[in-house]
């Protein structure tokens, strides 16, 4: 019997932070099913899913402290058996740019929260705008919506949003993952 764990790590970025995780997992027959990972303001930010045996798990979850000594803390939920894949949904694409100012993915997520719609991958920058150097933010989300919501009823509501935060809004349909 698997157990799934979903693994938190955050540590001052360096060289070798990866491969001191990986190296962990795969030492209590860990497989590493998915992560996403980054560097933000010097650090290194992660969030990896595993699957291991069952009787492996306790061990591994007692050594993720001995990464502290290579600068690393992890913490640990369990994924409480959710990692068979589900049945395919309706994606949505959404992609947002405008000057930056505080407060545009609260309102964009509670917007969406309010139909209903799961975010299920977020990705945001600010990066200088090529001509003025003024700080340009811009946003990359997966949307996942609940079924009877339409895509036009979401569109709508972000195109209201978006003339009042004066931000480009596009929201596309993909296909499902």
């Amino acid at each position: 019997m698997s157990r799934g764990l979903i693994l938190t790590v955050i540590g001052e970025d360096r060289p070798g932070l990866v491969e001191a995780l990986a190296e962990l997992i795969a030492e209590h027959e860990g497989s590493w099913d998915e992560s996403r990972m980054a560097r933000l303001a010097g650090h290194f930010a992660g969030v990896v899913q595993v699957r291991l045996p069952e009787e492996r798990a306790a061990d591994l979850i007692s050594a993720l402290a001995g990464l502290a000594g290579r600068g690393l803390q992890a913490t640990v939920v369990d994924s409480d058996g959710s990692l068979a894949v589900g049945p395919a949904r309706d994606v949505l694409r959404l992609e947002i740019v405008g000057h930056d100012r505080p407060g545009i993915i609260r309102q964009i997520s509670t917007a969406l929260a309010s139909l209903g719609v799961n975010v299920q991958d977020l990705r945001t920058r600010v990066e200088s705008a090529p001509m003025s150097g003024e700080r340009l933010f811009r946003a990359q989300a997966e949307l996942a919506p609940p079924d009877g919501v339409e895509l036009d009823q979401i569109r709508s509501a972000l195109e209201r949003l978006a003339d009042e935060l004066m931000v480009d809004m596009t929201l596309e349909a993909v296909s499902s993952p």
